[in-house]
């Protein structure tokens, strides 16, 4: 059982939990993520890792309410315990010498800002773009800007409620014509993804792509995280998360993502309907 030391909601729908891991903490690295099982019912479902303290035991991930296991998870509080938790999976974020754009969209900011610390720690030039839909969904903020100058923090919104009205390849496409950065890496939705690589492209500019396919076990086994970089078949969980942006075949990401969407929104209406029962 892991236990949650800390609970902390951003907005509406976006919540931390900050849990008792001391053996993941201890081997965390930017980029990796978490399997989490709540109970011993509930799916396996990944989080990528958000925070970690080695000497004090714990790590963090962020969560948003989409279906039945995030709405379940919302509910557990500070003192409860979820049943399973399994990590470091995944290859660690790594990137070449040179000063680089971190992009994070919406709940993507969780992993980009981990990645932005690594890369500031480790002698790196590092431009932060945040995305966000409104001023709400924006996460991450204090920590970019205790970690970044404020010329080096780059915000969007897609309705203009805070920093500049649009899309995060704005900004990107300013550094790029600048040359200011030498390469990219961008985690969030897929559309936002795709339209950051094809904007670096046009620099000749390399860019990484933290994939977030749908998994299950995250060991590489169920397959079901494939993903098609370069023609060949990749697992997600164990190849990635990063992969070359370029190489990434957009489209079969995204439809790879919605082939269960029906089947998940008849399982959180089944939980709600049975969570309304029992009050």
């Amino acid at each position: 059982m892991y236990k949650i030391l800390e609970k902390t909601q951003f907005s509406e729908k976006v919540f931390k939990f900050r849990i008792e891991a001391p053996a993941i903490a201890k081997h965390a690295h930017a980029g990796q993520f978490l399997m989490v099982r709540a109970n011993e019912t509930g799916e396996r479902v990944p989080f990528t890792l958000a925070g970690w303290n080695g000497d004090e035991g714990w790590v963090e991930f962020i969560f948003m309410v989409i279906g039945k296991t995030t709405e379940m998870l919302s509910t557990y509080e500070a003192g409860e315990s979820l049943r399973d938790v399994v990590g470091p999976l995944g290859v660690p974020t790594e990137m070449a010498e040179g000063p680089c754009a971190v992009i994070g969209g919406g709940v993507g900011l969780a992993i980009a800002f981990p990645v932005a610390k690594h890369l500031v720690e480790t002698g790196h030039k590092v431009h932060a773009i945040m995305g966000a839909r409104t001023k709400d969904l924006l996460l991450m903020e204090d920590q970019f800007r205790e970690l970044l100058d404020e010329d080096h923090i780059h915000i969007t919104t897609d309705d203009g409620s805070y920093g500049e009205q649009g899309v995060v390849t704005a900004p990107l496409e300013r550094l790029l014509q600048d040359k200011a950065v030498s390469q990219v890496f961008c985690v969030g939705p897929v559309p936002m993804m795709k339209f950051s690589t094809l904007t670096a492209q046009k620099y000749d500019t390399p860019i990484t792509a933290s994939l977030n396919p749908i998994m299950v076990d995250g060991t590489g086994m169920c397959g079901c995280c494939r993903v098609e970089v370069g023609g060949v078949t990749k697992f997600a969980c164990v190849d990635g998360p990063d992969f070359d942006a370029t190489l990434v075949d957009w489209d079969d990401l995204r439809a790879r993502q919605a082939a269960y969407r029906s089947e998940e929104g008849e399982s959180l209406k089944a939980y709600e309907e049975k969570s309304c029962a029992c009050h």
